[in-house]
């Protein structure tokens, strides 16, 4: 019998654990955390999984509430996992999992360590990402990985869509290393961090748009933060004007350096950037009211409302 605790939380916490069950690994206790009520909840539930099968749930305030380190020892669990936890948890309490302790992140390491990898990796205009399965060590996402598993960044994906193409990465990364990792025949191989990269957290207010950026830069701030995340956006006239997606339909031709402005052409909203390439606006609101092409001129009080 194989045991282990996990530290989980959203749709890749929910999807892993299933893989965990699936391979018949006796899970002991689940740490997660509690959801935000300031939060947009919009993935699934490790805690509701785990309650589902029996499995104890502990909801943790943070990585030293005090009976942790009691609890994960008390288990005296093979292997410790963490699933998009979001707490780095001590050196201490991963030295309790007698053969080794897990963590599955959001990226290609040694690239995108550390917070929020997915929409890192789509403003820097990354044409893939993926999930990595790696040993926990004292430096976050450092450790040796195990396995990883590539995934396409599309040019008009947004974060949403990358995030569901990363968890299924998580779970084919998970499924295909544990029977090794069970039978201890799983060959791990150390990062390079000096070939790699780490990013902070993101704040909403990171997601203003700076409209001297040239419009590659600014569809994929846009796609980066798009709903359920925040979203990008800029203050005009003293109004709050949001743009919640675009999409890229033309090509980029010569550069032309253009006034950057919102503009009702044919029909549709477009955004004209500063490098003059062009993107069509999918989504957006100006003073938390939907802003449409039907609707745009009594907004801007003209077909062109320009953004500095």
């Amino acid at each position: 019998m194989t045991s282990a605790v996990v530290f989980a939380y959203h749709d890749v916490g929910v999807r892993c654990l299933a893989v965990l069950l699936a391979h018949g690994v006796t899970v002991q206790r689940v740490y997660t955390h509690a959801d935000d009520p300031n939060e947009n909840i919009w993935f699934g539930s490790v805690a509701a999984l785990a309650r589902l099968h029996g499995i104890p749930v502990t909801v943790v305030s943070n990585a030293n509430q005090p009976g942790l380190m009691e609890s994960v020892a008390a288990a005296q669990p093979d292997f410790l996992f963490s699933f998009y936890y979001r707490f780095m948890l001590p050196p201490e309490i991963l030295a309790l999992a007698r053969r080794g302790a897990f963590n599955m992140h959001g990226s290609l390491l040694p690239k995108y360590r550390g917070r929020v990898p997915v929409n890192w990796a789509i403003i820097q205009g990354e044409r893939e990402t993926g999930a990595t399965l790696h040993e926990m060590v004292a430096k976050p996402d450092a450790g040796r990985m195990v396995d990883q598993q590539a995934v396409p960044i599309l040019p008009n994906d947004t974060a949403l869509e990358v995030f569901r193409k990363v968890t299924v990465a998580a779970e084919i990364v998970l499924n295909r290393a544990l029977p090794q990792l069970i039978a201890g025949t799983a060959v791990l191989a150390s990062q390079d961090l000096a070939a790699g990269s780490y990013y902070g957290g993101r704040r909403p207010d990171d997601g203003r748009i700076d409209w001297q950026w040239p419009s590659a830069k600014v569809h994929n701030l846009v796609r980066a933060v798009a709903p359920p995340y925040p979203g990008a956006f800029c203050t005009v006239n003293g109004r709050q004007l949001r743009i919640l997606g675009t999409f890229c339909d033309r090509p980029r031709g010569p550069a032309s350096p253009a006034s950057p402005a919102m503009l009702l052409e044919h029909g549709q909203l477009r955004l004209r950037c500063a490098d003059g390439g062009t993107l069509l606006v999918t989504a957006a609101e100006l003073d938390s009211q939907p802003l449409t092409p039907e609707n745009f001129a009594l907004h801007a009080g003209s077909d062109t409302l320009l953004l500095t």
